[in-house]
């Protein structure tokens, strides 16, 4: 049967890809950003904890759907997804390969369990699925597993509450320990941590706000399902509600946790940039 250990959240800073597509992660301003992810480099590469699929959670920034097509869940069935083009051609990193048959499964166990998902075969993905495979993996002439994308819509409201994002998580680990192939399985929340693109508050960032979800992460669980949506507004910005897809993340693992990695640094581009790898505990 497939087995779901770890999860992986972090950031998805769109600079983040930049600065490893131009081999400037030694620059002064880079080197700090990419250090973080060293241990979880040499972590995900030993062949105990190398996954065989991972299951990406991330949010589309209108590359593969616009105002036209705005759903709330959607999971990639196909067998590849190519780069996408965000303004200045497709970024220099391999084509994704799906595990097409575990994307079946999961999306049929997802609906029976009530989440009424959009099923998608046709999906460019952006840096907000590339840039997590790039600093976990670097920069591999091909991913060294496959990837099931799970898109979450927290670009245009309403977005998903944290506690039904919660939930999907838990849907998902169901579907996957009832999956009947040898498989090593993760999970990653992408997106966040506390930014503002636009406006009069361009530039927020609550370091204090996003040490406390790192921290409960692994210590109060039922207060990060309950948090409003109001509140991510008001304290970590426009943008912050990203962190909602972490716990896609956390819902798929068990209820304890252990934490084997923390990365958190500011700024990468105007953003907090944050990063954590969970552990169940057996």
């Amino acid at each position: 049967m497939a087995d779901l250990q770890y999860g992986i959240a972090c950031s998805h800073v769109p600079l983040i890809g930049v600065g490893a597509d131009q081999n400037r992660e030694d620059d002064p301003y880079f080197a700090p950003i990419f250090a973080g992810f060293d241990w979880t480099r040499q972590w995900i590469m030993k062949p105990e904890n190398r996954p065989d699929a991972v299951i990406l959670v991330f949010n589309d920034h209108a590359s593969a759907f616009s105002q036209e097509i705005i759903p709330t869940f959607a999971i990639g069935c196909a067998d590849e997804f190519q780069p996408a083009d965000e303004g200045w051609g497709p970024r220099p990193v391999p084509v994704v390969k799906n595990h097409p048959e575990l994307a079946w499964h999961v999306a049929e166990n997802l609906i029976m369990d009530d989440f009424d998902m959009t099923i998608v075969n046709d999906m460019p993905v952006d840096h907000g699925l590339t840039v997590p495979l790039t600093v976990m993996f670097n920069k591999p002439d091909s991913w060294p597993c496959r990837v099931v994308p799970l898109m979450v819509n927290v670009v245009t409201y309403p977005v998903p509450s944290g506690e039904r994002c919660w939930k999907l998580g838990e849907s998902i680990r169901r579907a996957v320990d009832g999956f009947n192939e040898d498989l090593n399985v993760q999970i990653w929340g992408t997106g966040g941590m506390s930014h503002q693109l636009q406006g009069p508050r361009a530039g927020l960032i609550n370091a204090e706000w996003d040490r406390k979800f790192l921290d409960d992460m692994t210590e109060d669980t039922d207060r990060l399902r309950k948090i409003p949506h109001i509140e991510y507004l008001r304290e970590t910005g426009s943008e912050g509600i990203e962190m909602v897809m972490w716990l896609v993340m956390r819902g798929a693992l068990d209820p304890q946790v252990k934490e084997l990695h923390r990365h958190y640094h500011v700024p990468a581009s105007n953003t907090a940039l944050g990063h954590i790898v969970l552990e169940n505990v057996q």
